[in-house]
């Protein structure tokens, strides 16, 4: 199992797909792929606020000797769909310096892909929380890094 898929593949699948309930298929598919959290990951610290549905993030920070962090990313949730928005966002950011992760633009890819006009609002904010939950750990890593 494949913990985080790679972006461009996601992409070029999601063009193969013209039916909206094969992409919604696809992304559940995404979402099963997703490594499974440690349970003690499952904890306050770790809820994404503003998520409709139970959303956790484990971020982890690794040190390079001569330059930024890179970040990686951990996730899970109680809902298929959402798994799947997971694993699509993980795709974006992690394995990322902070620089890299706060000039990606998540609402791009989502409108490229077509999922912006497809979900709920609910699932919007839900989106946009996780990737602001994201950013500030990016802005948390780099604050680090400069003090270190």
């Amino acid at each position: 199992m494949n913990p985080i898929a790679n972006i461009d593949e996601i992409v070029e699948n999601f063009g193969y797909l013209d039916e909206w309930d094969d992409r919604y298929r696809y992304l559940i598919e995404l979402g099963r792929g997703l490594a499974p959290l440690d349970q003690s990951a499952y904890c306050e610290a770790n809820k994404v606020v503003g998520c409709a549905s139970q959303v956790w993030l484990d971020t982890r920070v690794e040190p390079r000797e001569h330059g930024e962090p890179v970040l990686t990313f951990r996730a899970d949730s109680d809902a298929h769909i959402v798994r799947g928005l997971l694993a699509l966002i993980l795709a974006l950011y992690s394995g990322h310096t902070p620089a890299q992760i706060l000039s990606t633009d998540a609402q791009t890819l989502f409108q490229d892909l077509g999922l912006t006009a497809h979900l709920t609002r609910q699932r919007t904010n839900g989106v946009r929380a996780m990737v602001e939950r994201i950013q500030s750990e990016a802005r948390r890593a780099a604050a680090e890094a400069r003090v270190a």
